[in-house]
């Protein structure tokens, strides 16, 4: 997770997210930096908009804050089951473009 918190970081601050920055903001926070890892999360990170990556997760985070108002039970329970098999396959999505940078 720290190889990808270093390319938040870079992306937050503006800054390229290359294999030197990466390394130098892993080494910062007293890790040795694994240069195969920080070499695949740049090559993962290639085609990727990593602003558009933060809003679809932070929105699939916020999901559940966003029910709807009490309905009756029968009616409310079905709602719930389908918010949560749909933010299970965001979760998923999610998880499967982030698990390629761990291979």
């Amino acid at each position: 997770m720290e190889y990808i918190y270093a390319a938040m970081i870079l992306h937050s601050a503006d800054k390229d997210i290359n294999e030197e920055n990466v390394k130098s903001i892993i080494e910062a926070a007293g890790i040795d930096a694994d240069d195969a890892r920080t070499k695949a999360l740049i090559a993962a990170l290639e085609d990727v908009d990593i602003e558009e990556a933060m809003e679809t997760t932070a929105m699939a985070a916020a999901a559940p804050a966003a029910a709807a108002p009490a309905a009756p039970a029968a009616e409310e329970a079905a709602e719930e089951e389908e918010e949560e098999e749909e933010e299970e396959a965001s979760e998923e999505e999610a998880a499967a473009g982030l698990g390629a940078l761990f291979g």
